[in-house]
């Protein structure tokens, strides 16, 4: 029964993501924001709340700040695995070759905030029982970083503007209030998908005896991951594909950020003095991933290495398994 509910659940979060990568992509046209902005701060909140959601609702409802952590870092791993599936359905050679170097950015801010919160569970308590009230000091300065970077991103993209070419007007059709409501109704639905899947990740977690690490790094990762994927995809297939990459990275940054959140409502003290330090071997993971998708954004390569995949995807993809089968192991 469990497992028809984790179906149920994920098909909720599918048909909004579906939705939400459209609709994102209307309101880039109708504000005349580009469609890496949107999908940096926009699409990435808004895909990003299931991990929220969840997260908050792991710790604060079910009292498992574990089954949290790994549902924010086991998102991270996971959404840049999307890439490389992005990759290989790219016929034109490597996805990555055709993003703006601007991506690079928010990917290089993705490995500074997990960085910090992974080298204060490294330090122990000494460091991750610092608090104010009972909110640890490490996530209130993993969220300030988090929107430092934000503010220098756009500081930055305003003084290298890149000539824009005069782009087709798909949605002119549509009225503002269908663009913005069909918007906001799919954010409502991957928010309450979020709030179920966290108490159905508790349940596989308690039926299973499975760690709660592992539970939250594998189904509940890729559950609240699903936004990403379909939306990464549909923009994909529209031919957006700075719209996918910076959904990807803008969703990262944000599920370290997510922290602080979900410290406030975890009433017990510092969230992250409560986590097992198994939970770095995923951080240490998303930062040579994010690495290798940095590469693939600089170095530009004109065809793929493997004929289907590139190499900086091929090593995404391995380290995205040798880290599910780890934590499933030990």
């Amino acid at each position: 029964m469990v497992w028809l509910k984790l179906v149920a659940c994920c098909a909720i979060i599918l048909f909004a993501g579906t939705k939400l990568a459209r609709y994102g992509d209307a309101i880039s046209e109708r504000t005349g924001l580009g469609r890496m902005w949107i999908g940096l701060v926009l699409v990435a909140l808004v895909t990003s709340m299931p991990e929220m959601v969840t997260g908050v609702s792991s710790a604060a409802l079910v009292g498992e700040p574990d089954l949290a952590l790994g549902n924010f870092w086991g998102s991270c791993i996971f959404n840049l695995s999307i890439l490389a599936l992005l990759d290989i359905m790219h016929r034109g050679g490597p996805m990555l070759s055709l993003a703006s170097n601007r991506n690079i950015l928010p990917a290089i801010m993705g490995i500074v905030l997990i960085a910090v919160a992974g080298f204060s569970i490294l330090a122990g308590e000494a460091v991750t029982g610092i608090s104010l009230g009972w909110l640890g000091v490490v996530p209130v300065l993993v969220f300030g970083l988090y929107l430092f970077g934000i503010r220098q991103m756009f500081v930055f993209d305003r003084k290298h503007q890149e000539p824009v070419c005069e782009m087709p007007k798909l949605y002119e059709h549509l009225s503002g209030l269908r663009i913005y409501g069909t918007f906001a109704l799919a954010a409502l639905a991957i928010v309450g998908g979020g709030i179920w899947l966290s108490l159905i990740g508790d349940e596989i977690s308690v039926t299973y005896n499975l760690s709660a690490s592992f539970v939250g790094s594998l189904f509940l990762a890729i559950g609240t991951s699903l936004p990403e994927l379909v939306v990464a995809i549909t923009a994909l297939r529209m031919g957006c594909i700075d719209l996918a990459v910076g959904d990807i990275l803008g969703a990262n940054m944000l599920n370290t950020a997510n922290l602080f959140i979900t410290d406030i409502f975890y009433s017990k003290g510092p969230v992250l003095a409560e986590v097992s330090s198994k939970n770095l071997v995923t951080a240490a993971a998303m930062v040579v991933m994010t690495l290798a998708v940095i590469a693939g954004l600089r170095f530009k390569a004109s065809r793929k290495t493997f004929g289907f995949i590139s190499w900086n995807m091929l090593v995404v993809v391995g380290l995205y398994l040798a880290t599910s089968f780890y934590l499933f192991y030990f």
